[in-house]
């Protein structure tokens, strides 16, 4: 299965899905200035996607055209994932919560 873009990887989730048993259910949330990377149908910060298994949390990251430049705090299902971690693959249920820089005086 692709994306509606084309992309091997990566579904929007809109309801049923004609691929079930091959694609998986993640949570998506975004914080602060990277709120206006989700797309309309999302609640407050956050947006049910599904993904093919294997997809990666940067490759979700790209999916949502998030700048890796603004991508500061990544926690996965509630733990943190340094840069190094982000090719790990996602797995069905996850939660991925991302913030950007914060910046304070």
């Amino acid at each position: 299965p692709r994306a509606p873009d084309g992309r091997p990887g990566l579904l929007m989730h809109r309801g049923p899905s004609a691929s079930a048993g091959t694609s998986m259910k993640v949570e998506l949330k975004l914080f602060a200035t990277l709120m206006p990377y989700l797309p309309p149908e999302a609640e407050k910060n956050a947006f049910t996607v599904e993904v093919e298994p294997g997809c990666t949390l940067n490759q979700l990251i790209s999916r949502y055209r998030v700048p890796r430049e603004e991508v500061h705090l990544v926690l996965l299902n509630g733990h943190f994932v340094n840069e190094g971690g982000r090719d790990a693959p996602l797995k069905e249920g996850d939660t991925l919560a991302i913030w950007p820089p914060v910046a304070g005086g």
